[in-house]
């Protein structure tokens, strides 16, 4: 394993010298706020670090929901949460979507406005009319569109589901693909001049607020400026209300004349599912074991692959006959407030953490706002 100190001139040179910022994490924040720092400042020389092969997180292990609030995650949270705080995410959601397709042509990451549905199983699960017209003022003050939730009872039939009593439809929220995303933005941020590097964890860091010396798996360097993209991996870096959260994911085989289109949620959000080339991909579950699920340890549990296949069978594909292909898991990060962490920590190093489940919705608008920061 050669050292950062072995490395010849010319490739310590071109990586590791005279570097204006460094970012740890390669995914949608760290790729979106290295694009913004490279526009605000064209001559500056940006290094971003993964130490993955790939994003380690959830950047390319997404279900690839362009959403912002469905009508029960809506519900659930103001029941916890204050009016303000409910709002003031909802609209970073919208605006965040909104500068992702500023960054990168929605076309080439197969963004489709398909809407979404929130499936209701019982009859006492519904939502009042007057809080419908409530979310519906509120979407209004923020998106400038009349009506985006109604009650939608024919979506029960239209998509063959089971054991729902009915659903309620978001006319603005779509589907992404996530793997082009990620793609779209590295070759974004390379055509701008934005090194990358692949498999180097960094252990630890220090600043004396002019520069910041970063140990990691291959050595020391220094950097003038650093910037923290790790979602939920960030705990060692930073000490501050963010959890690891790990989702669950599974994909079956193609299903001929699968009828499902759009996206789709159920038990205020917890789980999610939607159709990707003729595929049912489905998520979610964690709220069977928020402990167990509270690790940064990628892998599967038996409890909530079962749930997903249950519910594949008895509610999503309850007449069709289905295979599943294989299973994986993302790590979130989340914390008591679903607002992400935004902050420098000092003079020359700062934090876009705690995404909190929707990195695609307020990824590239997190990147914006750090790079405001320096």
């Amino acid at each position: 394993m050669l050292n950062i100190k072995d490395l010849s001139f010319w490739e310590k040179s071109l990586y590791f010298d005279d570097l204006d910022f460094t970012i740890i994490g390669a995914g949608i924040v760290g790729l979106s706020t290295a694009i913004f720092l490279k526009e605000k400042f064209p001559r500056s020389k940006i290094l971003i670090l993964e130490r993955g092969y790939l994003p380690s997180g959830a950047s390319t292990k997404n279900a690839g929901f362009a959403c912002f609030g469905s009508p029960t995650e809506l519900y659930d949270d103001l029941s916890k949460i204050s009016d303000e705080k409910v709002w003031n995410t909802f609209s970073l959601r919208y605006e965040g979507l909104k500068t992702l397709f500023e960054l990168i042509d929605a076309k080439k990451i197969e963004y489709e406005k398909c809407g979404s549905w929130d499936l209701i199983s019982k009859k006492e699960e519904l939502l009042q009319d007057d809080f419908i017209a409530y979310i519906n003022e509120k979407s209004f003050e923020i998106c400038g569109v009349k009506n985006i939730y109604k009650e939608d009872k024919m979506a029960i039939r239209n998509f063959g589901f089971q054991n729902i009593f009915s659903t309620y439809s978001n006319s603005e929220e779509g589907t992404i693909n996530t793997g082009k995303l990620i793609s779209e933005l590295y070759k974004k941020a390379t055509n701008l001049g934005i090194l990358s590097l692949f498999g180097i964890e960094v252990k630890t860091f220090e600043s004396n607020g002019k520069e910041v010396f970063l140990e990691t798996n291959f050595g020391e360097f220094k950097s003038a400026n650093s910037i923290i993209c790790t979602n939920g991996f960030a705990k060692q870096f930073l000490d501050d209300d963010i959890q690891a959260a790990r989702a669950q994911a599974l994909i079956t085989k193609p299903i001929l004349d699968l009828k499902i289109k759009g996206s789709f949620h159920y038990d205020a959000g917890y789980y999610y599912f939607r159709n990707i080339e003729n595929r049912v991909l489905f998520g979610g579950g964690r709220n069977l074991n928020f402990e167990r699920e509270a690790t940064d340890k990628f892998g599967t549990s038996e409890d909530i692959q079962d749930s997903l296949l249950h519910l594949l069978q008895t509610v999503i594909l309850p007449d069709t006959k289905f295979e599943i292909d294989y299973a994986w898991s993302g790590i979130m990060g989340i914390g008591k407030d679903k607002s992400p962490i935004i902050k420098k920590t000092n003079n020359n190093v700062a934090f876009g953490v705690r995404m909190g489940g929707m990195g695609i919705a307020i990824g590239a608008e997190v990147g914006k706002s750090l790079s405001k920061l320096f």
